[in-house]
């Protein structure tokens, strides 16, 4: 009798097992084929030059935002003093908007600060803001509109009046009454992005979604007995990726734009230097009155930059899912 209970609990173990195996078989499959997707259109993006250059932008300030600490020659936030040898420290005078040379080479601001540190660590600012925010946004409006497609009817109706909804808000006058009322916070601003960025994504993730539904590919599998997330996981989300990324890529160029807006009329967080927050400080300092360039030239050029290497790479991807537009 004891003998029959442990084969039978072992058959039920055996069966677990197998059943365990073959839905990690099932998640192996599904990442699989999404890199395989992603690996496919990467390739495809590469062969253009000014994507390349603009990828190459990109990492180079990622590469500067991760190494700022041995980059930077002096704290952002912190105070240049000069003076003789031997006159305490609060004797000396700060180096108020001092041009470039071997000490600041950038030249320093109003209040004493190294323009060229600061311009460093603004880097971390901005990515921060541009990756997160779009991150967020890509994956909320990616799993909305592939949800609102795929089930449709009400549940399509009730998610699309919620985006019918947020786009009658203007992105960045509602950003900013956000921000005002949250605090001049920097994860408020990346906050406030996320939650009206996603709108686009899902508008379009979802037109997608009504098409693909309709695939033979998805019928069969509907046929064969595949669950919901199944099919949305196994046969949609794949199909879908090239518009994720493509508005993912666009998203992080106007997160970074948005930032430098918001910190630029005075919302920016106080504690963190960004880029925006730079240009607000030499408005409020009238640096082109006094002819200091150093100040408010440097910050808008790389603001420039990573804005346009953004639209850049989004551009050349949308003409991988788009032909007509070659």
């Amino acid at each position: 009798m004891a003998q029959e209970e442990q084969s039978s609990r072992s058959i039920y173990t055996d069966i677990d097992d197998a059943g365990s195996d073959e839905e990690i078989n099932k998640w192996q499959r599904t990442f699989r084929l999404w890199r395989e997707t992603l690996k496919e259109h990467w390739g495809l993006l590469t062969d253009e030059l000014s994507v390349k250059l603009s990828m190459l932008v990109v990492a180079g300030f990622m590469l500067i935002a991760i190494f700022a600490p041995f980059i930077a020659t002096h704290q952002p936030l912190q105070r240049q003093y000069q003076g003789e040898a031997g006159i305490i420290i609060e004797d000396w005078v700060e180096p108020s908007l001092l041009g470039a040379d071997t000490e600041y080479l950038l030249g320093t601001t109003a209040e004493g600060f190294d323009i060229f540190s600061q311009l460093i660590y603004g880097t971390r600012a901005a990515l921060l803001v541009g990756l997160v925010a779009a991150i967020f946004t890509a994956g909320i409006g990616t799993l909305v509109g592939l949800v609102a497609g795929y089930y449709g009817g009400k549940v399509d109706d009730a998610l699309m009046r919620i985006v019918d909804f947020l786009y009658g808000m203007p992105l960045l006058p509602t950003v900013i009454v956000l921000v005002a009322v949250l605090g001049p916070d920097l994860w408020n601003i990346i906050l406030a992005l996320i939650v009206l960025q996603w709108r686009s994504t899902a508008r379009v993730i979802r037109s997608q979604s009504l098409s693909l539904r309709e695939r033979p590919f998805v019928k069969a599998a509907e046929v064969a007995g595949a669950g919901d997330w199944h099919i949305i996981s196994r046969h949609l989300a794949p199909n879908v990726l090239p518009m994720t990324f493509l508005y993912g890529s666009f998203g992080i160029a106007w997160a970074i734009l948005a930032e430098a807006g918001i910190s630029f009329i005075g919302l920016g967080d106080p504690n963190t230097v960004s880029w925006g927050t730079m240009l607000q400080a030499s408005r409020a300092y009238s640096a082109l009155s006094f002819g200091a360039w150093w100040w408010f030239v440097p910050p808008g050029i790389c603001i420039g930059l990573l804005v346009i290497s953004g639209f850049l790479i989004g551009r050349g991807y949308e003409e991988i899912t788009n032909p007509k537009l070659q």
